[in-house]
């Protein structure tokens, strides 16, 4: 029998699909003298050429000591609490990817949620005292959409009560405050490498430490805790980023600039002609040099003539994927609801903030024309 698809359908898979957030692919052609010699070299992980030459070049770029690569972002919060030992109960955000809780989770730690600040979005300073209790050993913020947290002030609250940070800054490559990488603030730092980052290795991480003995004691945690093929010093994990990835991450650091300033004009053009439509608000991340443009998030208020929902599908009939990242907030899944500090009571401006976001596509192959297609769609409700 014979089936026909409707004309609508067949004109939507004809259409271009236009994505959230594409990483910059460098040309195949330039990876394979990568590849032969990786392969010629035999050497394939474990700490390899490639391995070597990444860290020192991200040493390089992104204006720090010691860091150290992983195969990704999620060992690396992983890695960073085993590091410093940390225990008991980590303040923390519920707006994030599920991989910021979860690290804590996996190393037997409560989070303990406090809300966010409603202009940024990042944790809110003001929250966290009176989260503090007998048992809080650190705080584990999130640089949310590559926006420095205010650091000052978390520092400020950590040094009075004894307490380690840990930054998640998996968003936030390259990101300068002052002139100075907001990678250096903090205990210990953790990049994600992710393919869907500014900076990629397809997968992989990384932990930017103070100094040369923590990267040292990061290094045993990676690799199963060996120091030498009969010395085991501490229970470590696989955590090894292979040479494959890292040899596409010095490909891809050869273009970080160019795809760092498309963003950035992207990301400029978007505000605006947004700052024309009633009802959408734009948060600092959008248009602030701060900001290395790794999302352009956008709240949908009361006054647009549509929910965010219905917002999302509408772009989702044009084949445009957007995304309502975060939502839903890392309390309402299964395995946090049930803490005290995840009711929503607790966290008003995150939740609100949830029900609200959108993240537009930006990604450095984006044209104008594309753009003003997705500005069309806005701008038609």
């Amino acid at each position: 029998m014979n089936a026909s698809l409707p004309a609508e359908a067949i004109a939507a898979l004809t259409q271009e699909t236009i994505y959230v957030t594409q990483p910059h692919l460098s040309p195949l052609e330039d990876f394979i003298p990568y590849l032969r010699e990786i392969w010629e070299s035999k050497v394939l992980t474990n700490g390899g050429p490639f391995h070597q030459r990444l860290e020192k070049a991200l040493e390089d770029y992104l204006g720090v000591e010691h860091l150290a690569l992983l195969s990704n972002g999620t060992l690396g919060l992983v890695t960073a609490l085993q590091a410093l030992r940390i225990t008991g109960e980590v303040i923390t955000t519920p707006y994030s990817f599920v991989a910021t809780a979860h690290s804590l989770l996996w190393n037997g730690i409560k989070p303990v949620f406090v809300d966010v600040d409603p202009r940024t979005l990042n944790m809110d300073p003001a929250k966290i005292e009176a989260a503090i209790t007998p048992q809080t050993t650190a705080i584990l913020p999130v640089h949310c959409y590559g926006y420095p947290c205010d650091i000052d002030a978390i520092q400020k609250i950590a040094d009075n009560y004894n307490l380690k940070v840990i930054y998640d800054a998996a968003h936030a490559f390259g990101v300068k405050q002052g002139g100075r990488s907001i990678l250096r603030n903090g205990d210990l730092s953790v990049l994600s490498f992710h393919a869907t980052k500014v900076f990629n290795t397809f997968e992989g991480g990384a932990i930017i430490c103070p100094d040369a003995k923590t990267k040292q004691r990061v290094n045993h945690l990676k690799n199963f805790g060996f120091v030498d093929e009969t010395t085991v010093v501490a229970p470590g994990i696989n955590g090894k980023m292979s040479e494959i990835n890292a040899a596409f991450g010095l490909l891809q650091l050869d273009h970080i600039d160019e795809a760092l300033t498309r963003r950035r004009d992207i990301s400029a053009r978007y505000c605006e002609k947004l700052a024309q439509v009633k009802g959408i608000r734009c948060l600092p991340a959008c248009d602030s040099e701060i900001s290395n443009h790794s999302y352009f998030p956008i709240l949908v208020e009361d006054d647009f003539p549509l929910t965010r929902d219905e917002l999302f599908e509408k772009f989702r009939q044009h084949n445009i994927i957007v995304r309502r990242y975060f939502f839903p907030l890392i309390s309402d899944f299964p395995m946090y609801r049930g803490l005290p500090t995840a009711q929503r009571s607790n966290l008003p401006v995150a939740g609100d903030a949830a029900q609200r976001v959108l993240c537009l596509p930006i990604f450095p192959a984006m044209t104008d024309d594309q753009l003003d297609r997705i500005m069309s769609i806005i701008e038609s409700c």
